[in-house]
């Protein structure tokens, strides 16, 4: 196998890389560009779904909290493994814009055909599947898990929808991703970070358009939610971060609270619970916590029974903490 080459930045001063399959011999290139597209964005396999030399290149932009991508391509299929280790910066949402060609993406029981200019977003984290029957290009907007939780309330179930890219809100937003793309190389290094807060502010008017209507909530309890969203992250170590508490901080009844999480499929303490553990899955994958017992990642992130945390961990993620460890040590062999 061709090793991976060392990114390769053209622009210093922005950290910009450009990436090509064209260097790489034919027989090499699957592996090259899994090795890559893992490194840079979410673990999957590669197929083709032609008989056609797989080619791509890759031009990959820091742009502020976000990173915008523009990649072309010849036929591909790929898929995400739903377990299956990844990097705490590929905790993230993308963003695909479709310059040219056909895209079919699947996730979460749902599935769609994007046509040039159109939109959809994905959970880079979760199972998915990604179709091109031939040549395309897109554009990605990989945006943190966090940032994009703060924005939209019921995230989740905007995955996988199409954004039209022809009309309203969503012209607009891919037109801008197009011309930011398209000018990235001519702007200023301090230019461009600072269109990334427009981009991400009008793709949430995006999202938030083709979001079902059971999610849609007043501005004011919107911006309630992302509070309190807020205060919980910033508080999930404490042992004494409760419904009292969050109230307290709040301003708002345990009942209105409760409200605003039941938009979202779940409770005020369910959440909680459900950020706390997703943190103790992410040290559990993390190598650098790998001498840490267990206990000690559940106390660190809220917990203070053991047997607790095993029985919640497993309720949420399908096995014990212990044997989670143990199967993703073993996939990394």
């Amino acid at each position: 196998m061709t090793p991976l080459p060392p990114k390769l930045a053209v622009n210093a001063d922005r950290g910009c890389l450009k990436l090509s399959t064209n260097a790489i011999p034919p027989r090499d290139r699957y592996d090259w560009l899994r090795e890559v597209i893992c490194r840079e964005y979410a673990h999957v396999d590669i197929t083709s779904p032609s008989k056609a030399e797989l080619s791509q290149d890759l031009s990959i932009y820091p742009w502020g909290r976000l990173q915008l991508s523009t990649i072309q391509s010849s036929a591909i299929a790929l898929e995400r493994l739903p377990r299956e280790p990844h990097l705490n910066s590929q905790d993230a949402y993308f963003a695909v814009m479709l310059v040219s060609g056909d895209y079919r993406l699947e996730q979460n029981g749902r599935e769609v055909s994007l046509q040039p200019g159109d939109m959809t977003l994905y959970d880079a984290t979760r199972p998915h599947r990604i179709q091109c029957p031939g040549a395309f290009t897109k554009l990605i907007l990989s945006i943190p898990r966090t940032v994009l939780r703060d924005r939209i309330a019921g995230i989740d179930a905007c995955t996988a929808l199409r954004i039209p890219g022809d009309r309203g809100v969503g012209f607009i937003a891919a037109n801008f991703l197009r011309a930011s793309a398209a000018q990235a190389d001519a702007l200023q290094a301090h230019e461009l970070p600072h269109l990334s807060e427009q981009a991400l502010d009008l793709l949430t008017l995006a999202v938030s358009s083709v979001r079902p209507a059971r999610f849609n909530l007043s501005r004011s309890r919107a911006v309630s939610l992302n509070a309190i969203k807020t205060f919980i992250e910033q508080n999930l170590r404490d042992l004494d971060l409760d419904t009292r508490r969050i109230s307290g901080y709040a301003g708002l009844s345990p009942r209105y609270i409760n409200d605003l999480f039941a938009m979202e499929g779940t409770s005020l303490m369910r959440y909680v619970w459900q950020r706390r553990l997703e943190h103790c899955r992410k040290e559990l994958l993390d190598p650098v916590y790998a001498g840490h017992r267990l206990s000690d990642i559940a106390f660190r992130w809220g917990f203070n029974d053991a047997a607790h945390f095993s029985r919640a961990f497993k309720q949420q993620f399908g096995c014990s903490p212990r044997e989670f460890r143990r199967l993703e040590v073993q996939q990394q062999e």
